[in-house]
């Protein structure tokens, strides 16, 4: 917005701090760092002030914000109380967000400058960067991107500072309504604040609560990435508005980096690669959200079932199958119903019946165990199954196979005593990271999700439940001396949880495994089994998904190997190439002879060059190349060539299928 500023700014007024002359002790107020340093200071210093009276440039230079008694404040801000204060600076995730965030900002206001009719939706800071949701009369193109840099980088020059204003929601209202921005004042009429806070720059300001950098000219490196659409609101009944991404940084080389990260991205895509390796498809002829497997796509994902099959056989669980729909009381009863409604596509009316496409595998589980009666000798029961559930993700949320909305879950549900309850949790942590391992994500960190103390309406379940179940958690994740962090707020609505957070080669984070606790379920199915005394007991439910969504995981698995499965898990694992056709007849026998030794290999028939064929091979990213000509058929034998290693020189087919079962018997990541 132009020519406008708020109501009561935050005027920019300096304080000498403790060596200020003349500070009365009525005037005094204590601040604590966090090395356990108590200083005094005059009442309205300003985290500016500190960070002037310490003295280090490197400090004044990469400071961004203040954490003030647990909340980010501007270091203009003015405090007047005892507290705990922490100076912030872009080196740290929280103060980059903030760095983020306020380069936003500046490209509003950029956008604004160009395109002055531009309203404005929202510009969060975002994992990699930031965005900022735009409503222009004209279509914004990659080419307009560096007229927008190009003003950003005359604001930025400018260094004006950013200053906070606090409004009554009627003034902010007022405020917007003169500016004609309809998409700020539908936020601030579902805003529940009766104080919200605006930023300006310069003559630019935009609603917001910040905190914010303390000047434009902070921001030493930038680049504008793409343009997309998004739906206000993420409601595809909504406009479309024009979201443009960039990402900022105070070194040039974080900069670059950065950069050909995201070159890297782009050709580790999954959705790029999954068409190019015809391993799944998505229509609009099927349905957004809906993932078709193709044939090679389908041997990956049930390599990577009969995997875990295996590893579950092994540890005792017994394979279940549930239909694709339930009875609409059935998730109701498990809360899944009014918990996910908004999530969930429309019940389906059948026989004066309303059924459900599954949510979620859980009660249909509960079903199979209450089926009969069960001793306290039967437990523990370990139902699994890769079950396929829906929900109804919005069309703008959608992307390839890590949003989608059929998927299917390597869920499993055991049901166990209180006194076996560690040493099943102990178990499945375990499986979990035999999981990883196999699959090359060592770099991961866990968290320990429990339940909002403050908030408690929203779970199921007595007091005594929920801290027995976190304390069980908890104890387990300490058996295997696991470093987790503990979040309040982020447990399931019927217990805590376990999750796995695994870092890929691109140093993006993805929550994996989960493992959860659960007292409350037993409760509301009714869930018995006859104890060693003869009476009633109810028993605790694990719930575990070691991949979670199958269709998730392959996703981060393809762009994990950049398409380059091991040899265990490639749907191709050999292609025999013949010199010419002479040859043809020699590589079906031996293409023949790797299928009888249950190998997965294919023939080159083409009439192509060698060399041709090997290009070929190697852009679909196939492990083994045996290429046959005249030499080969007087020998009997193959001149192997390994994807990315080249020619290994001549071998007997059969020492040759010897090493390569062994390789995939043993589970082997090396290309």
């Amino acid at each position: 917005m132009q020519g406008v500023t708020g109501s009561n700014p935050v005027v920019p007024t300096f304080y000498f701090g403790m060596n200020q002359v003349g500070m009365s002790a009525a005037n005094k107020i204590s601040l604590k760092f966090p090395d356990g340093t108590v200083r005094e200071y005059h009442s309205g210093v300003r985290p500016c002030d500190v960070i002037e009276e310490i003295g280090s440039r490197s400090l004044s230079e990469k400071a961004v914000v203040a954490k003030y008694g647990g909340k980010s404040v501007d270091l203009a801000s003015p405090i007047s109380e005892d507290g705990d204060i922490q100076i912030v600076t872009y080196d740290e995730p929280e103060g980059l967000k903030v760095y983020w965030h306020s380069t936003s900002h500046i490209m509003a206001h950029a956008v604004k400058e160009l395109y002055p009719e531009a309203q404005f939706g929202v510009g969060p800071a975002i994992e990699t960067g930031f965005y900022y949701d735009l409503d222009v009369d004209s279509r914004i193109t990659p080419e307009d991107l560096a007229r927008i840099e190009a003003k950003m980088q005359e604001i930025i020059a400018a260094n004006r500072p950013f200053v906070r204003s606090e409004h009554t929601k009627e003034e902010a209202i007022k405020l917007f309504t003169e500016h004609h921005d309809r998409y700020k004042l539908e936020l601030l009429n579902d805003l529940e604040d009766d104080h919200p806070s605006t930023y300006s720059e310069g003559d630019f300001v935009d609603l917001c609560r910040g905190p914010h950098i303390p000047a434009t000219g902070k921001v030493k490196n930038f680049k504008l990435l793409k343009i997309a659409g998004a739906y206000w609101r993420g409601d595809e009944k909504n406009k479309m508005l024009q979201r443009i991404y960039g990402v900022s940084f105070p070194k040039k080389q974080q900069l670059e980096e950065h950069l050909y990260a995201l070159e890297e991205a782009k050709r580790r895509d999954h959705k790029r690669l999954g068409r190019e390796l015809e391993l799944f498809l998505l229509t609009p002829k099927v349905g957004s959200g809906l993932p078709l497997w193709l044939p090679k796509g389908t041997i990956v994902r049930e390599a990577l079932e009969n995997f875990l099959k295996d590893e579950q056989r092994k540890r005792g669980y017994l394979p279940v199958i549930t239909p694709h729909i339930g009875n609409l009381e059935l998730y109701k009863t498990s809360g899944h119903y009014p918990y996910y409604k908004d999530s969930q596509f429309a019940p389906i009316k059948a026989d004066e019946q309303e059924y459900l496409l599954k949510p979620m595998n859980c009660p249909h589980h509960f079903q199979i165990y209450a089926s009969k009666p069960r001793s306290y000798r039967d437990l523990p029961v370990r139902l699994a199954e890769f079950g396929t559930v829906y929900r109804y993700e919005q069309s703008g949320e959608l992307s390839g196979l890590t949003r989608v909305r059929s998927f299917t879950v390597d869920d499993a549900h055991m049901f166990v005593r209180q006194d076996q309850l560690k040493e099943e949790l102990v178990d499945v942590i375990d499986l979990i990271q035999v999981v990883f391992r196999t699959l090359g994500f060592s770099d991961f960190k866990t968290q320990l999700s429990f339940r909002d103390p403050d908030d408690k309406e929203k779970y199921g379940g007595s007091d005594e439940l929920w801290e027995m179940a976190q304390r069980d958690i908890k104890g387990a994740a300490d058996a295997q001396n696991l470093d987790y962090e503990i979040v309040e707020g982020e447990a399931a609505f019927y217990g805590p949880k376990l999750d796995f957070i695994i870092r890929d080669v691109l140093k993006r984070s993805w929550q994996l495994g989960t493992v959860q606790v659960d007292y409350v379920m037993p409760e509301r199915f009714d869930l018995e089994y006859v104890g060693s005394d003869n009476r009633k007991h109810r028993p605790v439910v694990i719930h575990r998904a070691p991949f979670g969504s199958i269709e998730r995981f392959i996703g981060i698995l393809i762009e994990h190997f950049a398409g380059a499965f091991p040899a265990w898990l490639a749907p191709v694992q050999v292609i025999v190439l013949p010199i010419s056709d002479d040859h043809l007849d020699y590589a079906r026998e031996v293409c023949r002879r790797l299928k009888d030794a249950d190998l997965r290999a294919e023939v080159d028939d083409r009439n192509e060059k060698v060399g041709f064929k090997i290009r070929e091979a190697e852009t679909q990213k196939i492990p083994y190349m045996l290429v046959v000509g005249k030499q080969e058929v007087e020998s009997e034998q193959v001149s192997v060539r390994k994807r990315k290693h080249g020619d290994l020189g001549k071998s007997t087919l059969a020492a040759f299928m010897h090493d390569l079962k062994q390789e995939i018997d043993e589970k082997r990541l090396t290309n």
